[in-house]
């Protein structure tokens, strides 16, 4: 397997307090990897940390490059995405210039002119990705006017049209129920295997044990365990720290 995304000891302290500390972690290609712990256990600084939005020692590597000394901007132009824990729609823009704004990469100029005068290729790729978390009936919509389900599939496909080669996805299904869930499950599991390589985190551990390749789980910023679904079921570790003694999850 190609390795897309490694962290070698990774490290991210605030003040006294160590967030993250010293943690390896891969993503090879076309790998959905999943990264849990319990409420503070340092999943999102780990993705902040990742993704550049947070300073951090050790190092980042993506494609075979180092990204620990570049900007949040830099490493997302590199096809290092992200989603958020909120959606951060436009809420006065379509669905679908939600993604022109994403996809465009030249100016802001360039983006006015696609909105008067679009490019149909460039409309026509967006509008696959948005075939592809099943929203292309809802292109023409507000986001105001969706679910809250499908506010977070339009963040993914958001994500998506900014061509990333990895996305790492903070929180996802939070907020939805659990058919919500599971079936924005098998959205990223399709996107996995249709190609692209996926970093998870999410609270849903039903989510999570279901459709990723690998785990990772990190308790008080610290790698506790990593395996398959299978093997962090039966962790003793896992079971203590996040699971609970009597979690049939």
């Amino acid at each position: 397997m190609t390795t897309m995304l490694s962290t070698t000891g990774l490290t991210v302290t605030f003040g006294v307090n160590k967030a993250v500390d010293d943690l390896d972690l891969v993503v090879e290609a076309g790998q959905l990897v999943g990264l849990i712990g319990p409420n503070g256990a340092g999943k999102t600084t780990t993705v902040d940390a990742i993704s550049g939005f947070v300073p951090c020692r050790g190092e980042v590597d993506f494609l075979g490059t180092s990204m620990t000394s570049l900007s949040a901007t830099a490493r997302a132009r590199a096809g290092l995405g992200r989603t958020w824990q909120s959606s951060e729609l436009f809420d006065d823009l379509t669905v679908l210039e939600n993604l022109q704004v994403a996809a465009e990469k030249i100016s802001t100029k360039g983006f006015l002119r696609d909105l008067v005068n679009p490019r149909n290729d460039d409309v026509e790729a967006l509008e696959k990705i948005l075939a592809s978390v099943d929203l292309l009936a809802a292109k023409n919509q507000l986001p105001t006017e969706l679910s809250h389900g499908q506010r977070k599939l339009v963040g993914v496909a958001r994500a998506l049209a900014a061509s990333p080669a990895v996305l790492c996805m903070d929180e996802p299904a939070a907020g939805l129920d659990s058919t919500e869930s599971l079936e924005l499950g098998g959205r990223i599991r399709s996107l996995v295997d249709g190609g692209l390589s996926v970093l998870l985190i999410d609270h849903d551990m039903g989510l999570v044990l279901t459709v990723c390749d690998v785990i990772y789980v990190l308790d008080f910023g610290r790698l506790i365990a990593k395996g398959t679904p299978e093997e962090i079921r039966s962790s003793p570790a896992v079971i203590e720290a996040y699971l609970g003694g009597g979690s049939d999850a």
